[in-house]
């Protein structure tokens, strides 16, 4: 599991032009300006993500959850494009150094159709697990799960995001 300081440090080789804010250094919070930043920091968050990771991507419609999945694929390696699972539940990349599996579990009804569609088999195997709208499935993510809130920030323009990781 990557650290906050680890993370920290990939941000600054990348010289990724993020507001940081150290205020709480359990929920660190990122300011993005661009979709192209969030992309860039989930990038970077990628480049050292780690085998049977779960990372949870939080935030309404709109927030930017795809272009964060993209930007964690880019970094894992995927080189096949990126699409959000909002009608398949599931899209699996292996192109990468470790696999990718992107859940959306807006549409799921219960714990019980992550199970039919193989969910241990892939949380808890060798790649990478993204899953939008944790939510609805929140008794299935381990505690040791990363969560990514990505907030709208209007006051700093259309595009801005404030970007919290919990651990």
């Amino acid at each position: 599991m990557n650290t906050y300081y680890e993370l920290k440090e990939v941000l600054r080789r990348a010289d990724l032009n993020l507001n940081h804010r150290d205020s709480n250094p359990k929920t660190p919070e990122f300011e993005s300006a661009s979709p192209e930043e969030t992309f860039a920091f989930a990038r970077a968050l990628g480049e050292i993500a780690v085998p049977g990771q779960i990372i949870c991507l939080e935030g309404d419609l709109g927030a930017g959850k795809t272009v964060f999945a993209k930007g964690l694929a880019v970094g894992l390696g995927v080189t096949e494009s990126v699409v959000s699972p909002t009608f398949t539940i599931l899209q699996v990349y292996e192109s990468g150094r470790l696999p990718l599996y992107h859940f959306d579990a807006y549409r799921i009804g219960s714990p019980d159709e992550m199970d039919e569609i193989g969910w241990e088999e892939y949380a808890y195997g060798g790649g990478v697990t993204v899953v939008e709208w944790p939510s609805m499935i929140e008794e299935l993510i381990p505690a040791e799960a990363l969560t990514v809130r990505i907030e709208r920030d209007p006051g700093k323009g259309y595009d801005a995001r404030r970007i919290l990781l919990e651990a």
